[in-house]
Formats: C-alpha cells, sequence, structure tokens
C-alpha cells in the first residue's frame, strides 16, 4: 500500500486551528512533575507567536490536512553564533512514522541554509526518548543538558556536611 503525500509548505493564517490543535503533542515527554495542562498552555503560546513572528513555520498537509508543524527562527548562541532554533515540531499521534517529521525538519534546514546559517538546534524533554532517538538517528547531537532540582519542604538546600561532593 502507498503512502499518501506529504506536502509541506508555509504555514498561512486558516492553518492556526489547526496548528493550535497540535499543542499537546508539545507537551509530551513533559517531566512528570511538571503540569502537564500548563504545559499544553505554554506550547499553544509558542505556536501563536512562532505564527505571528519573524522565522519561517512551515506545516505538513496530507489530503489537504495540517498533520505536522514545525517553527524555525534564528537565535544567538552564547558564543556569539547565529544559529537556526527549531522552537516547535509536532506531528499528529495518526501521522507519526510516516516520514512527516523528517520532512519538516528538512524543510527548517534548507530555510536555514538559505540564511546562510551553519548550525540548526533545538531542545525536546529528556522524558522525552521517542524524540530524542527520532533526532539522533537524523544526526543531532546532545550539547548541553539542563539540570533541575525540586525545591520542597524536607529537601535540604545543602549536602550533608558528612557527604564528599
Amino acid at each position: 500500500m502507498d503512502q499518501p503525500e506529504v506536502r509541506i509548505r508555509p504555514v498561512r493564517e486558516e492553518d492556526r486551528p489547526d496548528v493550535l490543535a497540535l499543542a499537546p503533542r508539545l507537551a509530551e515527554g513533559v517531566a512528570a512533575w511538571r503540569d502537564h495542562d500548563a504545559a499544553v498552555r505554554a506550547a499553544e503560546r509558542w505556536l501563536t507567536a512562532s505564527i505571528d513572528g519573524q522565522g519561517a513555520v512551515f506545516v505538513a498537509e496530507v489530503g489537504g490536512r495540517v498533520v505536522g508543524v514545525v517553527s524555525v527562527d534564528r537565535q544567538r548562541h552564547f558564543t556569539g553564533a547565529e544559529d537556526a532554533y527549531v522552537g516547535e515540531l509536532a506531528v499528529r499521534a495518526d501521522a507519526v512514522r510516516g516520514g512527516v517529521g523528517r520532512r519538516l525538519l528538512a524543510a527548517a534546514e534548507d530555510w536555514a541554509r538559505d540564511q546562510g546559517l551553519n548550525h540548526l538546534t533545538l531542545e525536546t524533554g529528556a522524558a522525552n526518548t521517542t524524540a530524542r532517538r527520532f533526532y539522533a538517528a537524523l544526526g543531532y547531537q546532545e550539547e548541553s543538558v539542563r539540570l533541575t532540582r525540586p525545591l520542597t519542604p524536607g529537601n535540604p538546600s545543602s549536602p550533608d556536611p558528612g557527604t564528599a561532593l
């Protein structure tokens, strides 16, 4: 059986509801102790800002239906280098493993090359092992690690004096 044709194109205003409907996909893989609903609301804000922003937003369409989105913009690395940065990449659950994510990421990479940028960076949750495997298979390498420590009662601010650091 043939795979349906995936068409990648720039986002249009009429795509906004379909793009915002992908927000829950961006909240997958967020640390379990984070508020999931807050993560979905944040993803909705990110997607809205991307559509209304300066960079590029591409959607994947299958049979006239939006099944994925990627946003890419310029971002300055702390070294001063300007990189391309993928803020969001989301694919509908029923379109996963159909090459949609690869095609969207390729569109972001093409945009970055057209802008004269040499690196494309992105972030994903540490718990999002599916996304991490996907990016690794495409040649993306971990560059930094963000660590978080909950500050709760009974969680001392400093280690036991007898604990070696």
